[in-house]
């Protein structure tokens, strides 16, 4: 027990300094950024991801979320934001746009044999994540950075048996038979620093077509995962400076749910990889001071993702497909594949 104790303690502190490492790299910013367009619309976001895409019902199963995002000025076209706010944004990332972003998720994990009552325990344990998150936002003309905390709950309490359950209810599947064994309840509280740049690569700007790379790094810290995410998206289309990517659940890689259309019809085709350093979660690690169902987890993770986004009248509708390495040693079934579908509106 003390030596679970120590090594957990280890990761924490050594991401808590990552952490602070990437928020310092990000932050270094010209003084002079131009502004975002102002943007005086609210906007809902609703996001399922799931990998009956690629035909399996097994380790990062299933995730949804329901989110709301500020506008960034108000009617006189001066911040929505607080001054309080306003100032902290000011200080840690520059001259910017401000906009708040409010969200709910709960995310599903479980082994790849989810017939058996007492689960393999060489695989992947059951495990529901429900969480509540507050981001703020800064936009210039070619830079979105973000800071925010999660709090909420890691194991039954997160309702996340009953989610899975009563949807393979619904459509006549098989129930998931080994949720008596997930991992238990424990409090989730995580902070999260992440800035996205944007350069455009257009050969030839009268032709119509846009081209653009979004490199991107990334950081969280606290009781649910410990990593550092680094990633490089390239977009062809029309409209690109509406938004910074396409939305993900987090710790995926993400544009956020933010856009501005810049155009009646913006389009865009993408491509992009990530690579995550982790140092601790605890849908694979488990409860980290007491026994229970856990995995011997991989430190490195990669995706490479592809897919498409719509804004059409302020509807943005995009679609992300994923493939993701191993996230434990042992696991088995090849590249990991989900989509994640998307719809905002604004209003």
């Amino acid at each position: 027990m003390w030596i679970v104790r120590r090594n957990c303690w280890c990761a924490r502190v050594t991401a808590a300094a990552s952490l602070f490492g990437v928020g310092g790299m990000l932050a270094a910013a010209p003084a002079h950024a131009e502004l975002a367009a102002a943007d005086p619309s609210n906007i809902i976001t609703v996001q399922t991801e799931n990998d009956s895409i690629a035909h399996t019902d097994r380790n990062y199963t299933a995730g949804i979320r329901v989110g709301w995002t500020s506008p960034n000025v108000d009617a006189q076209g001066g911040s929505y934001l607080p001054s309080g706010l306003v100032n902290l944004d000011t200080y840690v990332w520059g001259e910017g746009r401000q906009r708040l972003s409010f969200d709910i998720s709960n995310s599903i994990f479980t082994p790849k044999n989810t017939t058996t009552v007492t689960p393999d325990r060489r695989d992947r344990p059951y495990a529901g994540v429900l969480l509540g998150s507050a981001f703020l936002l800064h936009d210039t003309l070619t830079s979105r950075s973000l800071m925010g905390v999660s709090l909420g709950v890691l194991g039954p309490s997160a309702r996340s048996e009953d989610i899975q359950n009563g949807f393979h209810d619904l459509i006549k599947d098989p129930e998931a038979a080994g949720w008596r064994h997930q991992i238990r309840d424990m409090p989730i509280g995580q902070l999260f620093v992440g800035r996205t740049l944007r350069y455009e690569l257009t050969p030839d700007p009268g032709s119509g077509i846009d081209i653009d790379v979004l490199p991107s790094a990334s950081a969280g810290v606290g009781t649910l995962r410990d990593y550092v995410q680094a990633g490089l998206q390239f977009r062809v289309g029309q409209g690109l400076q509406s938004d910074f990517g396409t939305t993900r659940i987090r710790p995926g890689l993400s544009g956020s749910d933010a856009y501005t259309p810049n155009r009646e019809f913006v389009w865009y085709v993408f491509l992009g990889v990530d690579g995550q350093a982790i140092g601790w979660d605890s849908t694979l690690d488990g409860n980290p001071f007491r026994s229970g169902p856990h995995v011997s987890r991989q430190p490195f993770v990669g995706e490479i993702e592809g897919g498409i986004a719509v804004i059409y009248r302020g509807v943005r509708l995009t679609y992300t497909h994923v493939g993701q390495t191993q996230e434990f040693y042992g696991q088995r079934g090849g590249l990991f594949q989900f989509g994640s579908f998307a719809a905002s509106v604004r209003f």
